[in-house]
């Protein structure tokens, strides 16, 4: 089986994606380096390129790359409530061809009614798949797992995405949720952090002692892996080559 491998632009630093010219830019770098596909980011779209989807979509297929597409929004609301640009999302999602529409949890309270999103999800072909986050109130394990029992129980049509190293930013363990959640995810952001002066930050795989490793065995070995630490250098096509190769030839330990 080929491990499929997802690269997030966002890797490359937004900064540096602006520089190139936007996510189409990207789109043969990162074909020639031999990923399998690539996360567009919405908030690195301009209001010119989300009117222009289409043209983006035709690149993707050009370059014979698969989509994943992820809205720096949440799930839930605040208020408890569903994110009301879900179905826009799922629209912008189907417009590029996209396998996936990656959220953040948000403000979930369990008990919640999902006749309104079983509705959403049922109109799209797109999977969603729902990550855990940075923010100590709505990335917790416990919350996760509670979604995520409550997703299976209304056999609704969710997957997660397992964030790696996220887990850090929230003061929770990676491999006690790597454990519980297994079951559930459909996506995984490959990426390890370390501890600086001003918090945590994402570092390289090959600048880290290896322990993601571990953390990566513990999860579905049949799901795209997503790169998403940070890609620099002064090649950033060998960069990313190397990388994807060592993540399709990470198997279970």
């Amino acid at each position: 089986m080929k491990q499929q491998i997802i690269v997030v632009t966002s890797a490359y630093g937004n900064d540096k994606v602006q520089q190139l010219g936007g996510q189409a830019a990207l789109l043969p770098l990162i074909a020639q380096a031999g990923a399998d596909g690539v996360e567009i980011r919405r908030e690195l779209l301009s209001p010119q390129e989300l009117d222009a989807l289409p043209t983006l979509a035709k690149a993707l297929q050009q370059h014979q790359l698969a989509a994943v597409y992820s809205a720096p929004e949440s799930l839930f609301t605040p208020q408890h409530t569903l994110n009301p640009n879900l179905p826009a999302f799922l629209a912008e999602a189907k417009i590029l061809q996209a396998s996936r529409l990656k959220l953040a949890l948000g403000h979930y309270r369990p008990g919640f009614d999902f006749t309104e999103l079983k509705i959403a999800l049922g109109q799209s072909a797109v999977q969603l798949v729902v990550e855990n986050d940075q923010t100590p109130d709505c990335g917790i394990l416990s919350l996760m797992n509670a979604f995520f029992l409550a997703v299976e129980e209304s056999q609704l049509p969710v997957g997660m995405t397992f964030d790696m190293a996220n887990w850090h930013w929230v003061g929770q363990d990676a491999l006690a949720a790597a454990n519980l959640l297994a079951a559930h995810v459909g996506y995984i952001h490959v990426k390890a952090a370390t501890l600086g002066p001003r918090g945590w930050r994402a570092i390289a795989l090959d600048d880290t002692d290896g322990s993601w490793r571990e953390v990566l065995a513990r999860l579905p070995q049949d799901v795209p892996r997503g790169i998403e630490f940070p890609l620099q250098g002064s090649d950033l096509e060998a960069v990313t080559r190397h990388y994807v190769d060592m993540l399709r030839g990470e198997q279970a330990l």
